[in-house]
């Protein structure tokens, strides 16, 4: 029975390639890898303790390094990271539909079709109904703005339909 288990080895590994095709994991693939490897010691000879420690250090080592490449070259953009929800807010142009009241100078500003509370940042004038305003800050459920005096060129085009 031992002189066959190469062939057992093989057959592991090509079933776990390709059932990584149905998985989203990526980790399949190198325990295949490592299953082919040890059916290849097997081939050759090797006893069925040399196999399973073969196929267990190639699939660990082979998932380490991708999980590392990986990391490296998806994960880590830099400082071109998505921004998504409340992050991307700041820098934002927004439209005050509501202007200033009260000690606070509290208004409402619709920034990507919400609503947000607004407060102008320090040092600006009260906000005006129709003003635009880019977002400085977001703090809790509310936002820091300041004037726009000038739109971007895209801004502008859209402002004129």
């Amino acid at each position: 029975m031992e002189q066959f288990l190469w062939v057992l080895w093989i057959i592991l590994g090509v079933t776990l390639m390709v059932a990584e095709i149905f998985t989203l994991g990526f980790v399949l693939f190198w325990f295949g890898i490592g299953a082919i490897f040890a059916g290849l010691l097997g081939y050759l000879g090797f006893g069925i303790g040399l196999q399973f420690l073969a196929f267990a250090t190639v699939s660990i080592i082979l998932t380490v390094l991708s999980r590392q490449i990986f990391h490296n070259k998806f994960l880590d953009s830099g400082n071109n990271d998505l921004k998504t929800g409340i992050d991307a807010l700041p820098g934002q142009i927004g439209t005050v539909i509501g202007g200033s009241k009260g000690s606070m100078n509290a208004g409402e500003v619709k920034v990507f079709g919400s609503v947000w509370t607004a407060f102008p940042e320090f040092g600006e004038k009260p906000l005006l109904e129709g003003e635009k305003v880019e977002v400085v800050e977001v703090k809790g459920a509310s936002i820091y703005v300041r004037r726009v005096r000038e739109l971007p060129e895209w801004r502008e085009a859209e402002e004129e339909k």
